[in-house]
């Protein structure tokens, strides 16, 4: 009608958000920058996490494939270059003489196997040599270890040629030969491998403190990213429930579990990490290296034994023999390389996954050795240079080679534990952390979709 309002009825239409008329940034402007900004928030934890995990697996593949079987083949080496010599001297003690034919066949197979396994892990520390000194002492080695080898078969060639030859009482160009030898294994070889096996041993160190940098930087940077990131998430939940009056918005709050769940396994699992590493160093593969050091100077110092019967200066030998025994009951500087072991045997072979039997075992049967060898040293200052041998070479209790064999097999059993222990320990570390490198890309994906999805309702009402 003329004069009549006409009025519109909007009671039954959506509202729309209602536009900002202060200066701000439209509604769906912001919404797009906080959605942005968080999702770029969860792309940077996605790439700390990632980097974090992806470190720790290098240092753990850096101390079980490289470091910690360097330490070891280097450990190995000093070893079975010990024992090399020991056996040689037991070989020009026991001349050619058919009665002691069992025992030189014996020594002479010991040589042999010792022979290859150094030539095993020299190969080994070259292809393991991470510093040119190390490189330097492996060429060392290999040069003095040819001289070694040239003087001792001359010796052993030598011997063979004489005609019953008393056992202890060498040929005095056997005697020249093997003192060549001798030197040579203890001013170059000797020395040489426990420079190279305390180099192996500095760089799993060192390799020990990347991995606990690695843990310390990832672990806080992932914690305080979380942090600030987890609170940006609750922030914008909470403006959203008071700009648009909803009460929760189910799509963030499963965002933020997951980015909350993440920063937690994250953290957890590097934690975890290099818990089980530094354990397995501490309880296993430290006190394994320490106990293959004493077992390198027990056979160090049996050879001795079997020198102390040839010797041109016995008075030398002896003191040796004394040195080494008392450095195995108590530590000390010992062994022919200047070594420097950090305590006695009880002391070495006690710790975890052993039992206070089989430390008491192992310095009991030492120290049996320890008579038997002293004994020796008697017979041959009194002249009974056939009972020293018998002694020195017999099978049954109270002889040397018997106790000594017994000796060896309970150290042993006790380094087989502890390498053992370290492997396992190394393969638990890696089984954690084999679906890691999956699991952060996969966990925060699903929380970046679900801010997306959760602000696309809000979007929808400016429609």
């Amino acid at each position: 009608m003329p004069g009549a309002t006409i009025t519109t009825d909007t009671s039954t239409r959506p509202r729309r958000a209602s536009v900002p008329t202060d200066g701000r940034a439209p509604g769906p402007v912001r919404l797009r920058v906080w959605a942005t900004c968080l999702a770029v928030g969860i792309a940077v934890l996605l790439g700390i996490t990632s980097l974090a995990v992806s470190r720790m697996s290098g240092d753990v593949h850096a101390i079980g494939d490289q470091a910690a079987p360097q330490a070891a083949t280097a450990s190995d080496l000093y070893f079975a270059l010990s024992d090399l010599d020991a056996e040689v001297a037991q070989l020009v003690m026991l001349g050619n003489t058919d009665s002691l034919a069992g025992n030189r066949s014996e020594a002479m197979y010991v040589y042999q196997q010792r022979s290859r396994e150094i030539d095993t892990d020299l190969a080994q520390a070259v292809r393991g040599a991470q510093t040119e000194a190390d490189r330097t002492r492996c060429q060392q080695l290999a040069d003095g270890l040819a001289l070694y080898r040239q003087w001792a078969w001359q010796a052993l060639a030598v011997q063979a040629e004489a005609t019953d030859q008393t056992p202890g009482r060498p040929p005095s160009a056997t005697l020249g030969y093997y003192t060549q030898a001798g030197n040579v294994m203890r001013t170059e070889l000797l020395p040489t491998a426990v420079a190279l096996r305390r180099s192996s041993e500095n760089s799993l160190d060192g390799s020990y403190s990347a991995q606990r940098s690695t843990e310390h930087l990832a672990t806080a940077l992932i914690l305080a990213w979380g942090v600030l990131l987890i609170a940006a998430l609750v922030l914008f939940q909470v403006r959203l429930a008071r700009r648009y009056h909803r009460l929760l918005n189910p799509a963030l709050l499963l965002a933020t579990v997951c980015t909350l769940a993440m920063v937690a396994a994250v953290s957890t699992v590097l934690l975890d990490e290099a818990g089980k590493l530094e354990r397995a160093q501490r309880d296993a593969f430290g006190p394994y290296l320490a106990l293959t050091q004493a077992q390198a100077i027990s056979y160090d110092a049996a050879g001795d034994t079997s020198r102390y019967l040839i010797a041109t200066n016995p008075s030398y030998v002896q003191g040796g023999i004394k040195r080494k025994s008392q450095c195995l009951v108590s530590g000390g500087t010992c062994g022919s390389g200047g070594d420097i072991l950090p305590g006695g045997l009880a002391t070495l072979a006690a710790g975890p996954g052993t039992s206070q039997a089989q430390a008491r075992e192992v310095l009991t049967r030492w120290q049996a050795y320890q008579h038997d060898s002293e004994q020796i040293s008697t017979l041959v200052d009194s002249g009974q240079l056939d009972r020293a041998v018998a002694t020195l070479t017999g099978i049954a209790r109270g002889d040397a080679a018997f106790d000594f064999y017994y000796f060896n097999d309970a150290v042993t059993r006790i380094t087989a534990q502890r390498r053992s222990a370290f492997d396992a320990a190394l393969a638990d570390a890696r089984s954690e952390l084999a679906l890691w490198p999956l699991v952060p890309p996969a966990t925060l994906v699903v929380a970046i979709l679900l801010i997306l999805l959760g602000v696309r309702p809000r979007l929808a009402e400016y429609r």
